[in-house]
């Protein structure tokens, strides 16, 4: 066994949980009370799920009441669902070149920490953000300088800072592996911050791993910029564009360009047993009345199941299903 076998077992033997399965979830809604979306989770038949912790579309929100902690407490004690990860609102932009939004978007991001950590939420996922005209190198340096604030203010926390690859749309920061691994060169405290990888943003943003070859290439320059270690979730999205286009258009598994094998290779990769796999799909039912979550789960799940040989050997692939095949009915 050369060291390389050996690093692979070793990370992993320490992502693998208890059951020894792999862990798939959704992003679940928080209407009616953060607990609600653990039962909706369990309905859904997720494994682990992702929340937002506060209104995505509003800056502020009032303060976690001792009965809402109580009652997420209470609800994530007689639950199954592990982990459970966040997602940050989306107004947040710590690349900002304006110093007002730069300063809201630290509160902002501090705030949800904060909730994070009294909810036990384990990963707050986080897009770098998005320099508008001011260039690269500069946004990283922003990015990283806000991140420092925040953890100057959210000493001991145990939940993660998490940064999101994207697709690279406009001036948005994230879509090169290098470009994270700036951040987290230039931040003080680098080991608290980990990385969440979108298979959609990264295929939109040019790592073509749709193929057997592409997707060892791209966890290959993954490993090499950022470490295999430092990722701690993978949100699982087909793409409705081909490779490269730079937009976030969302499709549901095996109905993008992405296509089945894309998934089939990840899932089935040894390196990342145990990490939540979170599906961003279109939400509602499809022509049958099931719910697309689920139906999406299902899917998931058979591509476990059906691996014959290693996921990154060629004997896999499958081309994808053209994107004209949307309707989810098998």
């Amino acid at each position: 066994m050369t060291p390389a076998d050996r690093g692979t077992q070793a990370l992993a033997r320490k992502r693998l949980l208890p059951d020894g399965q792999q862990r798939f979830g959704a992003h679940m809604s928080i209407a009616g009370g953060l607990h609600q979306a653990l039962e909706l989770g369990r309905k859904t038949g997720c494994d682990c799920i992702q929340i937002f912790v506060k209104n995505q579309r509003q800056w502020r929100a009032p303060p976690l009441t001792q009965d809402q902690v109580h009652a997420w407490q209470k609800a994530l004690a007689e639950s199954a669902i592990r982990p459970v990860i966040a997602h940050s609102t989306y107004l947040i932009n710590l690349a900002s070149p304006d110093d007002r939004l730069w300063q809201r978007s630290i509160d902002a991001f501090t705030d949800e920490l904060e909730r994070c950590e009294r909810l036990r939420v384990t990963a707050l996922v986080i897009h770098p953000g998005a320099h508008l005209g001011q260039g690269v190198d500069w946004g990283i340096a922003r990015v990283a300088r806000a991140l420092d604030a925040i953890h100057d203010r959210t000493r001991g926390f145990a939940v993660k800072t998490t940064l999101e690859t994207t697709a690279g749309q406009g001036s948005c920061l994230g879509s090169r592996f290098d470009q994270l691994a700036a951040v987290i060169e230039h931040a003080r405290e680098p080991d608290r911050i980990r990385v969440c990888v979108d298979t959609c943003h990264i295929f939109a943003a040019g790592y073509d791993l749709s193929s057997s070859q592409g997707y060892a290439a791209t966890m290959a320059d993954l490993a090499r910029h950022i470490g295999l270690d430092r990722i701690v979730a993978f949100h699982l999205n087909d793409s409705l564009s081909p490779a490269g286009c730079h937009k976030d258009r969302h499709e549901h598994i095996g109905r993008g360009h992405l296509g089945r094998s894309a998934f089939r290779h990840l899932l089935n990769d040894p390196r990342f047993l145990g990490l939540p796999m979170i599906l961003e799909t279109p939400k509602g039912q499809d022509t049958r009345g099931r719910d697309l979550d689920s139906v999406n789960l299902a899917t998931l799940r058979r591509l476990v199941a059906s691996v014959k040989t290693c996921p990154t050997g060629a004997g896999n692939a499958d081309p994808p299903t053209p994107p004209a095949a949307r309707p989810i009915d098998k």
